[in-house]
């Protein structure tokens, strides 16, 4: 067996715990050495101790100045995703970087020039892509099965509003919920957005309103391959986390349905009835978690590009970008009008 692959882990909030609690419970050759996190307590400590992981730090630069740490997990606030990702690139550290890497196009130029310059491994935390069900999609539309892609269409809802403090500074809908559709859409298609048009209402929360955002949503999208394609989004759908997508084309069609906890239909005389759709994105995505790991890993260990590089970072937050300026503006809006 090769040497074990040392990792820190920035941030140690929802997302940063269940990175840490996977790699810990199912990677035999990868050890999570030290953890920080800028509000570390004994909580955090007593959770970190449980997990057999040595160090506790409140500041992250004890992890990059640690020469035995190969690889970082950046699973710290969104604002500073692109910061720690240049120092951590100085540092000549392999990076796995939660979405998006910044909302700001310079800094995200920066971020990955700095990895460029450094030649380190460095994947975005864009999961969707490795759940099984959208991976089959993306093979049968790679393999032909459908032609030409004409129309894809992608249903995003999310069980309840997330709370106020968060929607302040989240840095609106289209670049923290629908991003992850953005991302979806190109994977799915092979192809790049070229124009956004959104239309959007505040109908589940008028506090979220208040913040200055929207919580429903329907984008339309033109692709560079000719395809067209729609995005729907609500803050709150009653009856769980709805995740589906399809994809038609000149051969045929594909469509995704949501995941349940079981497949079993119970018909009566007094109606049909199934599972709801599974609470929310830990849940439905527990195993992408695990493989978009997986390959990260693979790729620091065995010298192989990462399955969701830099410019998988760059796009979806250019989309966001013209799908906010086209609300705004109440007009379709290019992507040429974004970039730099």
């Amino acid at each position: 067996m090769s040497k074990k692959i040392n990792v820190g882990v920035i941030g140690t909030g929802r997302i940063g715990k269940m990175h840490t609690k996977n790699i810990v419970n199912n990677f035999i050759n990868v050890n999570v050495k030290s953890v920080a996190d800028i509000f570390v307590n004994d909580e955090i400590r007593e959770w970190a101790a449980n997990l057999g992981i040595e160090n506790v730090y409140k500041d992250y630069k004890e992890i990059l100045n640690d020469s035995e740490i190969d690889a970082v997990l950046i699973c710290s606030s969104t604002d500073t995703h692109s910061q720690i990702t240049i120092e951590a690139a100085n540092a000549g550290k392999h990076i796995f970087c939660e979405k998006p890497i910044d909302y700001d196009i310079e800094r995200i130029d920066a971020a990955l020039d700095a990895v460029k310059e450094a030649g380190v491994k460095f994947q975005v935390g864009f999961n969707r892509r490795f759940d099984h069900n959208f991976k089959q999609v993306r093979d049968l539309v790679e393999e032909g099965k459908v032609g030409d892609v004409h129309i894809v269409k992608v249903t995003s809802r999310d069980p309840e509003a997330p709370p106020i403090d968060y929607v302040k500074v989240s840095g609106g809908i289209f670049l923290d919920m629908t991003i992850h559709d953005f991302d979806m859409v190109r994977y799915l298609t092979g192809s790049e957005v070229e124009e956004v048009y959104t239309n959007a209402a505040v109908l589940v929360d008028p506090a979220i309103g208040e913040a200055g955002d929207v919580d429903t949503a329907i984008i339309t999208l033109k692709f560079a391959n000719g395809a067209i394609g729609v995005i729907d989004n609500s803050r709150k759908a009653a009856y769980g986390y709805d995740q589906r997508v399809e994809v038609f084309g000149s051969k045929g069609g594909i469509t995704v349905s949501n995941d349940t906890n079981n497949s079993a239909v119970l018909s009566t005389e007094g109606g049909v009835f199934s599972e709801k759709p599974k609470y929310f994105f830990i849940e439905r995505y527990k195993d992408s978690f695990l493989t978009e790991l997986t390959d990260f890993f693979d790729a620091v260990e065995n010298d192989k590009e990462t399955p969701v590089q830099g410019i998988d970072g760059l796009k979806p937050v250019l989309i966001g970008l013209a799908a906010t300026k086209s609300y705004k503006e109440g007009r379709p809006v290019k992507i040429s009008e974004i970039e730099l």
